[in-house]
């Protein structure tokens, strides 16, 4: 079967350069392929499978609504499925948090979320430009684009990506530069050149930029300054929301409501292509179709989404959990990086990764991984960091397999 995907498939296509192997069934943390080769899942679909492969209450509940004859296609009509996602969402996630969004299903994917909420603070603020942070990835439609840092990714736009202005992110200056000099120094000089920003958008949390974790105080900083100078703020949680680094939120822990956020990959709960983008009540001011999109009505992943909620946010055990999880990955990825120098531990919650000076390492340790069963990928600018991100539902037996394997990869290469 290799031979169709060589011969006729585009060669645009890179995980499965990768992992060089074909898949055919999943289950909960684990991967098999045709052979029935069992592959422990270190990479979670890059975040959209934080419940893991084919959870079987998700499964459940789609079977049965699928049976029934439930609504598949619905574009933005009202239907039972979208009803009840919204209560589910209002009264385990939005109400507990003290938060007060409006809901709008800008498509299927995080791109589109990211396009929508780039239109409407430009509509809202009537400014064109938007405030960036190095290292960024937002997706790779032109709008998303334009606010990502990555050369490569941007290169393949073909056209200039304009109307955006990128600062650094936190402790991009290694902690000698005060947080903010140059951004402020830029808004306040009148001969700085710098367009009155409509917004800025960030990551709390960069994944795809090399698991660049931002400080509490920081995030506040950068609140504190959109606030000073009429800018909204957009926290991109496509990657880091629903749960990955602990909090359904990943903004929770800085006590800041963003003006917009935006969700996709695990808010579907299943692996299904669904996105929001939550918009505080005053910013609403879209007109009726202004933006829309065919498949922004996915009744099967409004389904898993409501069940995935009930089943992981009714209560914070999820939450709990999943910080346990990650300070024992942290505490291993420390000892790695002690035990073999030129490495650093990164990330907070499920959201980790060990970066090496040496470049060339975390794709080879990745390499390694998957020769001893174990799917973890490579982010960061260069690939220079290993990015760990187990499914949240990761039994403690399976995150200490996977965690030896790292081990016993990282002792290999570096030999």
């Amino acid at each position: 079967m290799n031979d169709i995907f060589a011969t006729l498939e585009s060669e645009v296509r890179s995980y499965c350069r990768t992992w060089p192997t074909v898949f055919d069934r999943a289950s909960g943390s684990y991967l098999y392929d045709q052979d029935g080769t069992a592959y422990l899942d270190f990479f979670a679909g890059a975040g959209a499978l934080n419940y893991g492969h084919n959870n079987p209450a998700l499964k459940r509940k789609l079977l049965e609504y699928l049976e029934r004859d439930g609504v598949t296609h619905a574009l933005d009509q009202s239907t039972v499925a979208k009803g009840e996602f919204l209560q589910a969402f209002q009264q385990n996630v939005l109400e507990p948090r003290g938060l007060n969004y409006k809901v709008q299903f800008p498509g299927p994917t995080g791109t589109n979320s990211v396009e929508s909420a780039l239109k409407l603070v430009r509509k809202i603020t009537g400014r064109e430009s938007i405030i960036s942070f190095t290292n960024a990835f937002h997706g790779m439609t032109l709008g998303s684009l334009s606010v990502t840092g990555n050369s490569m990714k941007r290169g393949g736009a073909g056209i200039p990506l304009v109307h955006a202005t990128p600062m650094p992110y936190d402790d991009y200056f290694d902690g000698q530069v005060p947080d903010f000099l140059y951004f402020e120094k830029m808004l306040e000089d009148s001969g700085s050149g710098l367009n009155e920003p409509a917004a800025v958008i960030v990551e709390t949390l960069q994944g795809e930029g090399g698991i660049n974790s931002s400080r509490p105080e920081w995030l506040r900083g950068l609140y504190d300054l959109c606030q000073k100078h009429g800018m909204l703020m957009i926290v991109d949680d496509v990657q880091m929301g629903c749960g990955r680094t602990g909090p359904f939120f990943s903004f929770e822990e800085a006590g800041i409501q963003p003006d917009i956020v935006c969700l996709s990959k695990s808010i579907g709960g299943y692996g299904l292509p669904m996105a929001l983008t939550l918009i505080k009540p005053e910013h609403d001011v879209w007109e009726p179709g202004e933006h829309n999109g065919t498949f922004r009505g996915n009744s099967p992943a409004f389904i898993t989404a409501t069940e995935a909620i009930k089943q992981y946010w009714a209560d914070d055990s999820l939450e709990k959990a999943t910080v346990a999880k990650g300070e024992r990955v942290g505490a291993v990825l420390e000892e790695i990086a002690t035990e073999h120098g030129g490495a650093i531990s990164k990330g907070r919650g499920l959201a980790r990764g060990i970066g090496f000076d040496d470049l060339n390492v975390a794709g080879k340790v990745s390499k390694a991984a998957f020769d001893r069963k174990l799917l973890v990928e490579t982010s960061g600018p260069s690939s220079e960091v290993l990015k760990i991100m187990p499914p949240l539902t990761v039994s403690d037996d399976e995150l200490e397999k996977g965690l030896q394997i790292i081990r016993e990869s990282v002792r290999e290469v570096l030999a």
